[in-house]
């Protein structure tokens, strides 16, 4: 089954608009107006992270990590574990709870971490060899579509794998997942924007073939047919933007305000789509340069022709996401979050590297000094965690 929807449908506009004003040579983030309001944000962030949000986080994955632990097939409880230890993706995920009103918080959080975990999951499931890895893992990935759907009936989500023996792991996440957005006020209202952003991750998961799958080929041929030249995007760059979670995990955490409708909705997914799901993706590329080269796998930024051009790409893409949240509901926590996902992702000890480094000071520029220290502290915290044993990844 497939879920293509057009990247041109959403931010075709936005795109053209956003690319004059960069012509223009509109100031870097970093100089933009309203510093002080976005450095207040960033300190009540931070706080409304550690108090409420972290603590939730830590619940929520104690349940799951006890839950996968009863899975009976051994191979689907590896795959559970091994998704389990990517613990920063999830708390990044939970992050965008700071959109949440405090009363909502734990809703939210249940529907980020559940959401999260299922994406993990199911990225690890869609690695493991079998005769047909296209249908297999557009089939698993519908689990995402799922856990986003009404209360009810669900598919089998195993329904081409070898192995289906999860215990009703995966069937579990998607329940607790709908029953959590259930309790957000302005659901009903974003369900129709956050399905349509789960239906490209969808499209993309089921692509994103090995060398020894297929490779890329049946994905560029997609992504050029979903990406319109007003976007002016490069094709794995569209397919880069596509396959984010960010946006579901936006329209999720603001879902919890009762002050908006699906036009907020719409609103927000074009502050995710395109430009920072595509910079999302090519820094989590970044990251896993060397686990995709030994799996076999693409790395969607050899697609650039040098390491200076990604960087002045991606230092693009946050500059057009960092306008697009112009105007929008809670504008600087956008912005919070932009900073905060970028650090993540450049703290990590894979981003060492000459190409890393290149990468990191391009973003430096558009987004300014609040990117190294935010850094700073992502690096701190993957250190405290190394020192305890359990990894950040």
């Amino acid at each position: 089954m497939r879920a293509t929807v057009h990247a041109g449908e959403v931010s075709a506009a936005a795109c053209v608009k956003h690319e004059t004003r960069l012509a223009a040579r509109q100031p870097p983030f970093a100089q933009m107006p309203g510093q002080l309001g976005l450095t207040r944000t960033f300190i009540q962030s931070a706080l409304h992270n550690q108090l409420l949000i972290v603590p939730a986080v830590h619940r929520n994955l104690a349940h799951w990590r006890g839950r996968s632990a009863e899975i009976p097939s051994p191979r689907l409880r590896r795959c559970a574990e091994e998704a389990h230890a990517k613990r920063g993706n999830i708390e990044g995920a939970a992050l965008f709870a700071i959109l949440a009103p405090a009363a909502q918080c734990r809703h939210a959080v249940r529907a980020l971490v559940a959401f999260q975990t299922a994406y993990n999951y199911l990225d690890v499931l869609s690695e493991l060899p079998g005769d047909d890895a296209v249908r297999n893992s557009d089939q698993l990935h519908q689990a995402l579509l799922g856990a986003l759907g009404v209360r009810g009936e669900q598919p089998d989500y195993y329904e081409y794998s070898a192995d289906r023996d999860d215990g009703g792991y995966l069937q579990a996440i998607v329940a607790e997942c709908r029953e959590a957005l259930g309790e957000l006020p302005s659901w009903q209202a974003f369900a129709p924007t956050a399905r349509v952003a789960a239906a490209r991750i969808v499209d993309f998961q089921s692509l994103n073939l090995s060398e020894a799958q297929g490779g890329h080929g049946a994905m560029r041929a997609w992504a050029s047919e979903i990406g319109p030249a007003a976007n002016e995007l490069a094709w794995w760059e569209t397919a880069a933007a596509s396959g984010s979670s960010l946006a579901v995990h936006a329209l999720i955490a603001a879902a919890a305000d009762p002050r908006l409708d699906a036009h907020d909705a719409r609103d927000i997914d074009r502050v995710y789509f395109p430009w920072m799901g595509a910079l999302h993706s090519l820094l989590d590329s970044l990251v896993d340069r060397r686990e995709d080269f030994e799996g076999g796998r693409g790395c969607l930024l050899d697609y650039y022709a040098s390491s200076r051009e990604a960087a002045r790409r991606l230092a693009r893409f946050a500059l057009h996401t960092a306008e697009a949240a112009e105007g929008r509901p809670q504008a600087d926590s956008h912005r919070v979050i932009l900073t905060a996902m970028c650090s993540y992702y450049l703290s990590a000890p894979q981003c060492r590297t000459v190409e890393g480094q290149t990468i990191e000071a391009a973003l430096t520029g558009a987004l300014g000094r609040k990117l190294r220290v935010a850094t700073a502290l992502f690096t701190a915290k993957r250190f405290l965690h190394s020192l305890t044993g359990h990894g950040f990844a």
